[in-house]
């Protein structure tokens, strides 16, 4: 009997300290892209934004070189006018990383949590940095990166984001298990003929037209 009360308090106090871990918070994408490792060795490599045809150097590995800037690039921020984009030196030779495939080769082996949420983007998921609480945070453990991340779920009416929690293993950097949180943000526009509030209308019925009653006749 000791030895099952034993086992009840440790399972006890385990799930207290695994629930009970503070959360931390991906504070925007700009950090998170700062944080890749290359998966090959490179001279030096810069990463860049344009947001709205300005370029803005978010992160210098390295002794910079010159490069032209690039007009397209992988976007983090869907509905935004903004894309990023990676130059690499290698050799004296200059690559321009502009979509999602050659940011996964860039990266390859997940080395960090920011790394492993780029991977879970790469895959459809989104750091939302409009709501970081939500949809941009996690912990970890020894074994794994536990990352709370959004994902539109419909573009349709009404339109949706779902938040998920991703188990990614430390190690493999491979999903092991995904929960669905449920929807956080649902947006009806005015199109949308499914919208709640519209179906709450009632429909007033227009007044029958009543034949106009003819004046008396007055007598004479």
């Amino acid at each position: 009997m000791k030895k099952i009360t034993t086992l009840t308090f440790l399972f006890f106090f385990l799930g207290i300290f695994v629930f009970s871990q503070e959360k931390k918070k991906f504070s925007n994408i700009d950090n998170v892209l700062g944080k890749i490792v290359p998966n090959n060795k490179v001279d030096s490599w810069v990463l860049v934004n344009n947001s709205y045809g300005k370029n803005k150097e978010v992160k210098v590995s390295g002794t910079k070189q010159d490069y032209l800037p690039q007009f397209v690039g992988f976007n983090f921020r869907p509905g935004q006018e903004s894309f990023y984009y990676i130059v690499s030196f290698v050799g004296g030779k200059i690559s321009y990383l502009t979509d999602f495939k050659e940011l996964k080769e860039f990266i390859g082996k997940v080395d960090n949590v920011e790394e492993a949420a780029l991977s879970a983007v790469l895959d459809g998921y989104l750091i939302d940095e409009q709501f970081v609480d939500i949809a941009a945070n996690y912990y970890t453990d020894a074994t794994n990166y536990y990352l709370d991340l959004g994902k539109i779920t419909s573009k349709e009416c009404p339109y949706q984001k779902t938040h998920f929690t991703l188990t990614i293993n430390k190690s493999t950097g491979v999903v092991s298990n995904i929960k669905d949180n449920g929807t956080y943000i649902e947006v009806y526009t005015k199109n949308c003929t499914n919208n709640p509030r519209l179906l709450k209308i009632e429909k007033k019925e227009e007044p029958k037209n009543e034949p106009k009653k003819q004046p008396a006749k007055k007598r004479k």
